[in-house]
């Protein structure tokens, strides 16, 4: 269960750049439709309080979206959490998250980008402004090809951006610059990162 006293221990480090991985996943709710709705309840209780604690921390939110689009960004919308930004982590090609980008929100595209069934993230894309899209790893997992099956690792992140690249237009130096300009953007107060 959520408990703000054991996040309150570590958002003052200086490692703790953002609150999250937060969100809503409906991708394994239960058969029995009472615990069903629970459940539900209870994520969207648990999401509402980690909003709240990101806007009183003054921190960018890591937004995890899976088969919950329409009620994430419902609630992303009615709990202003544009007062804070984030990223919608591994985002996931869903069109009705598209106008978060007005709300502060980034796109996390990882390495599900350069999977051959990837046709509505690849298509989707180009829809996202430039100044929202990050690169991501969600490493150990969603490697990118040619090497699935493997463990993800940062390094892997040179295929998203070739990707990225080819779809948009651009240089792989121009992505890569983007991304961490982005990036930068995003978490304000680590401008100095390299």
């Amino acid at each position: 269960m959520y408990d703000e006293k054991v996040l309150e221990k570590y958002i003052s480090h200086p490692k703790c750049i953002a609150v999250g991985e937060c969100g809503l996943d409906y991708f394994r709710l239960p058969d029995d439709e009472e615990e069903k709705k629970a459940e539900i309840a209870l994520q969207k209780k648990v999401f509402i309080a980690q909003i709240e604690f990101a806007k009183k921390v003054k921190k960018p939110l890591i937004v995890h979206v899976r088969d919950a689009s329409n009620d994430s960004r419902m609630i992303l919308e009615e709990y202003n959490a544009k007062e804070v930004g984030g990223v919608l982590h591994c985002f996931n090609a869903s069109e009705h998250l598209l106008p978060l980008a007005d709300h502060g929100f980034y796109y996390g595209i990882g390495g599900v980008l350069t999977f051959k069934n990837a046709k509505k993230l690849v298509d989707i894309l180009p829809k996202i402004p430039k100044d929202k899209l990050l690169i991501e790893t969600d490493g150990p997992y969603l490697t990118p090809h040619p090497f699935r099956g493997q463990r993800n690792e940062p390094v892997y992140t040179v295929q998203i951006a070739q990707k990225m690249a080819e779809i948009l237009d651009l240089s792989i130096e121009e992505v890569h610059n983007l991304s961490t300009s982005n990036a930068k953007t995003l978490f304000k107060e680590f401008k100095n990162i390299n």
